[in-house]
């Protein structure tokens, strides 16, 4: 699939590590470091602008590595990028380790992944099908 991109933040485009992988990194663009003390969030720029076809949208993702080792995650992830957004790529960081954390001009801070996804026509009804499952949910399954 060929995807349209305009990358002013002088850093790689974003690309495919290996081949079975789903994500690409996104890099911070920034003029100066941006400092995430602990429970801070902030949106770091990324540079890079998209077209994504109808029917398709880029989900932004934690970097585990970022994640497990420093604490550094995505907020509201997976953020959804829709295909008629026309803006900068920004990320919503956040700190929930004790520490500060300097986030670097050409970091990797998250990882793009291109999914198709359906759009749903809501069909009202009175009454929805059983299940074995029913309505329980929040670990009604078990832990195990």
């Amino acid at each position: 699939m060929k995807i349209k991109l305009i990358n002013t933040s002088g850093h790689a485009d974003p690309a495919y590590e290996t081949d079975a992988s789903a994500g690409m990194d996104l890099r911070a663009s920034l003029d100066l470091p941006v400092k995430l003390e602990p429970l801070q969030r902030a949106i770091v720029k990324t540079g890079l602008f998209i077209e994504l076809p109808k029917g398709f949208e880029a989900q932004v993702r934690p970097r585990s590595g970022l994640a497990a080792k420093k604490g550094i995650t995505v907020l509201n992830a997976p953020g959804t990028i829709d295909a008629d957004y026309r803006g900068e790529i920004g990320v919503i960081l956040v700190n929930l380790s004790n520490e500060d954390y300097i986030v670097e001009d050409g970091e990797r801070i998250a990882q793009l992944v291109i999914a198709k996804h359906e759009r749903a026509d809501w069909e009202l009804t009175e009454e929805l099908t059983e299940t074995e499952r029913g309505s329980g949910g929040f670990g009604s399954t078990g832990t195990k």
